[in-house]
């Protein structure tokens, strides 16, 4: 029942996610600045999430400050202005394809520098289909974006580390990354250093619920769960099948058209990440590479 409660959070992410780009995406024909979507991705958490702050305050005694930072940048305004520029520079598609599609490499080199987790040959090569995948996507249009994009999946795959790590709780994690980006987010633009045109529209409705109540409660609260109860590799892993609904969506939403590059990157990405977890972890390790072993589910296996 644990392990499915965690498909299920993932599954709910994912949706969010796809809802994610397209947004990212859309800034630019809407009403509003990236700082105003900002401000209400990171607000609207805070007021919903409101009644826990005084606990979370009393747990962040016994967090790593290290963890907090991590939490902080790998999902917070920094996180979310790289983004949004690698959105500006490139389409929905891409946003939704290269940001979820490269974090289970990061992930992969991250758990092996940090500890040792030994990556094999066969994962390797699904992780080395993905990074082909991405290559296709690259041209002369896109490829500034691109790399802003991988960024951004650089970024994220710190929050994915450090969300297996924290010892605070999926709304805790949550506050704690929100409420640091919204305050500086609403420090910019009260000194006038951004330009604001946030008003009550539709737009800002719009937002209010993708970007605040979705991405800023349902999939910070759902994926967290999932790291938790999956893994984060194979967390990861699922979280880049989002990019499917994303390219579908785009075109009825966006009029966004499906490339072939496109089309060819999003079939070698999804491939790989979905490859990568079903790689069985057994057998006899080479003798000169006795380091553990990370299982698809996340787990260490020696």
């Amino acid at each position: 029942m644990t392990r499915w409660s965690g498909f299920a959070a993932m599954a709910a992410t994912v949706v969010v996610w796809a809802g994610f780009a397209l947004s990212i995406r859309g800034i630019g024909a809407s009403s509003l600045t990236t700082t105003d979507v900002a401000l209400i991705r990171f607000t609207t958490p805070v007021v919903l999430l409101s009644p826990w702050i005084p606990r979370t305050l009393r747990s962040l005694s016994g967090e790593r400050p290290a963890v907090i930072v991590a939490l902080c940048a790998g999902a917070g305004l920094p996180y979310f202005a790289v983004s949004a520029l690698g959105g500006r520079l490139t389409s929905a598609a891409l946003v939704g394809l290269v940001i979820p599609g490269v974090v289970p490499i990061f992930v992969a080199v991250m758990a092996y520098g940090m500890w040792g987790l030994r990556i094999r040959r066969a994962q390797a090569a699904a992780l080395g289909v993905i990074i082909v995948g991405v290559a296709a996507s690259v041209s002369g249009r896109t490829g500034a974006g691109i790399a802003v994009l991988l960024l951004a999946g650089l970024i994220w795959s710190v929050y994915t580390v450090a969300l297996r790590v924290t010892r605070l709780d999926p709304i805790g994690a949550a506050l704690v990354l929100c409420v640091p980006s919204a305050l500086i987010t609403a420090a910019l633009i009260g000194s006038g250093l951004t330009e604001s045109h946030l008003t009550l529209n539709t737009d800002t409705l719009l937002y209010v619920v993708v970007q605040g109540a979705g991405v800023g409660v349902v999939a910070a609260l759902c994926y967290s769960i999932a790291i938790r109860r999956l893994g984060p590799r194979l967390a990861s892993c699922l979280g880049a099948l989002a990019p499917v609904l994303t390219t579908i969506a785009a075109v009825p939403l966006l009029g966004e058209p499906i490339t072939p590059s496109t089309l060819i990157s999003l079939v070698l990405i999804v491939t790989g990440v979905v490859l990568f977890p079903l790689i069985p972890t057994g057998g006899t390790p080479h003798a000169a590479d006795r380091r553990p072993v990370v299982a698809a589910h996340g787990g260490v296996r020696r």
